[in-house]
């Protein structure tokens, strides 16, 4: 009988462990899932605290600077949120910045020429054919040539890319052209991304992160063709609209002799751009500053796809006619040298470049942004519980609106290993 009764406790010891162990798994388990709901509900108050930046400090076309507002490391509740951004000026880093994106940086995938295309890195001619086949309008929904060669044959969309993402669906766009060494879409060079073939993905080990395509474009860059109080701008392109409505304007803000100076340097050819303007009218950056939101070349309600020069990186520049490599390099270190002179204008352009090289940049150009992107990376209490979401916000009317929105927690770790090491120290005080 004391046999039997020692083997009953001990099967009921076993049936005690068992179910405490299934408790205690059960229990973190609930505890993690909590952790992501708080890291994801931290994610979505990171979009809203992006939404509150850009209504103070982004409306009529302004950049957010990151000096501004708070970036990394924000406290919400027992999670914490970081704006995943980018440095302008591509210095090479292992850890990532942080900032809002503006969108206006990259270059358009819808109203890039074949030629701006070319020159991103990593770039093949036949994708550049492909992509330019899948934006092509097509008679009568035939197809375009590149896709109808194509065996099976088949149709290209024939209208504008909705998402950068969407240039996984065209032909000839792999992983290694799209994303390049940056697997996580972060910008900074992580551990797995300079091992070689050692694991995924594939990168030469150099010590340098050599982003993809989907580093450098957008389909969000846009921006009204208004004044700030919703007027229409002067479209100065052609000599007699300069007469009729650009001279009056003129001898307003300047007076009857600088204004006449201003018109006979322009003379009687057609302007392509504003910064074309701002060089053959020899005006002075406080001269530009003056009329820049008066001055137009298009009767569109909206101007797509122009890069803002204040906060491009030198890659995206160099795609651009009349800057190139050259002129993009000097860009870039002339705007480290001179923080505050680029800020909300590019009449410092004269500095940098010559008045013929700034006139064929000049409709591909602009001193403004209009639409953000807020990479938001979120985590729950102790470092536990992950999310990540994009973000982009237009900005063309008075307040922001989402026009994209995207969750990028697959992607994996996007805060680089400092970060990480900090989270797994357990220690409480902030970095």
């Amino acid at each position: 009988m004391l046999i039997i009764v020692i083997w009953v406790c001990l099967g009921l010891v076993a049936l005690t462990v068992y179910f405490a162990d299934q408790m205690t798994a059960e229990m973190r388990a609930a505890d993690g899932q909590v952790a992501e709901v708080v890291a994801r509900q931290a994610a979505a108050g990171g979009a809203r605290y992006a939404a509150f930046v850009l209504g103070q400090f982004g409306t009529g076309g302004a950049v957010p600077y990151r000096d501004d507002y708070r970036s990394a490391e924000v406290a919400l509740g027992d999670a914490t949120f970081w704006l995943l951004g980018r440095d302008p000026d591509q210095r090479p880093t292992d850890e990532p910045v942080f900032g809002l994106v503006d969108e206006a940086s990259k270059l358009n995938l819808n109203t890039a020429t074949r030629t701006m295309l070319e020159a991103l890195p990593t770039m093949t001619p036949e994708l550049v054919d492909a992509i330019l086949s899948w934006r092509s309008r097509s008679e009568q929904g035939l197809g375009d040539s590149t896709y109808g060669r194509l065996e099976p044959a088949r149709l290209n969309k024939g209208a504008d890319f909705e998402t950068v993402d969407e240039l996984r669906l065209v032909y000839g766009a792999t992983l290694d052209l799209i994303l390049g060494e940056d697997s996580n879409r972060n910008g900074a060079l992580d551990e797995n991304e300079n091992d070689g073939d050692r694991s995924a993905p594939r990168d030469n080990g150099d010590g340098l992160i050599e982003p993809g395509i989907l580093e450098h474009v957008t389909v969000h860059s846009r921006e009204p063709n208004t004044r700030a109080n919703g007027s229409p701008r002067i479209n100065v392109a052609t000599f007699q609209n300069r007469q009729q409505r650009l001279l009056p304007l003129l001898q307003q803000r300047f007076g009857p002799g600088r204004a006449a100076q201003i018109m006979g340097a322009l003379g009687a050819g057609e302007l392509r751009s504003p910064a074309e303007f701002m060089v053959e009218g020899r005006l002075s950056a406080e001269e530009w500053s003056q009329v820049r939101d008066d001055i137009t070349t298009s009767n569109g309600s909206t101007v797509r796809g122009r890069v803002n020069v204040n906060t491009a990186g030198e890659t995206v520049l160099a795609c651009l006619p009349g800057i190139g490599l050259d002129g993009a390099a000097a860009i870039v270190a002339y705007r480290l040298a001179n923080p505050d002179v680029t800020r909300g204008s590019f009449a410092w352009l004269t500095q940098v470049l010559s008045r013929g090289a700034i006139t064929r940049a000049g409709p591909y150009i602009t001193d403004r942004s209009y639409q953000f992107s807020a990479d938001v990376v979120a985590v729950g209490p102790s470092g536990r519980g992950y999310c990540r979401t994009r973000t982009v916000f237009d900005m063309t009317r008075s307040t922001p609106r989402i026009v994209y929105h995207q969750d990028l927690s697959a992607y994996g770790w996007a805060l680089g290993p400092q970060v990480r090491q900090f989270l797994r120290s357990g220690r409480s005080e902030r970095l």
